[in-house]
């Protein structure tokens, strides 16, 4: 009886404890209709209409001066972009895709004989290696791994991004 009880106990905090290092959370506030990234002050803001929801400290890109170019300049991207896709098994936590390029940015980068690259993202930390000094991607958007739930939770596919010199 002791065996059974002992191991119904143990199940239980083995759920509990699987249940708090889930890293997706629920999130029941207002819609996020709009996110803004200020790349001079380093800032991202989660806005419902203009009503400031959220703001968080970003990192960069590791060229963060001027619009990302093409594939390899280290830059992030300025300019009008959507939200348009998630991955929760991204190698840097959690991830949020960013809409680049677009066409205005294939068309100058092939004018350089150059590729746009892609695959920026809003996201957490490395998965394998530690937190890193400033402005260390290769063009996305870093938070840390607990903001990076929040951002996650609160931002859906098809919601507009701003990103400002």
């Amino acid at each position: 009886m002791r065996s059974v009880l002992f191991r119904g106990l143990l199940l239980a905090v083995l759920l509990a404890l699987s249940a708090c290092s889930s890293k997706f959370i629920t999130y029941n506030g207002p819609e996020v209709t709009k996110i803004e990234v200020h790349k001079d002050a380093r800032v991202m803001k989660l806005f419902h209409g203009n009503r400031l929801l959220k703001q968080f400290d970003v990192e960069l890109g590791f060229g963060p001066t001027g619009h990302k170019e093409f594939e390899g300049d280290g830059k992030t991207p300025e300019g009008r972009y959507l939200i348009d896709r998630r991955n929760p098994n991204s190698s840097f936590y959690l991830s949020l895709g960013i809409s680049y390029p677009n066409a205005r940015d294939i068309a100058y980068a092939k004018s350089l004989g150059k590729s746009p690259g892609g695959d920026i993202f809003i996201h957490g930390q490395p998965n394998l290696v530690g937190p890193r000094g400033p402005d260390w991607t290769a063009g996305c958007i870093a938070v840390s791994n607990k903001e990076m739930r929040k951002i996650y939770a609160m931002v859906r596919n098809g919601t507009v991004i701003d990103i400002f010199p």
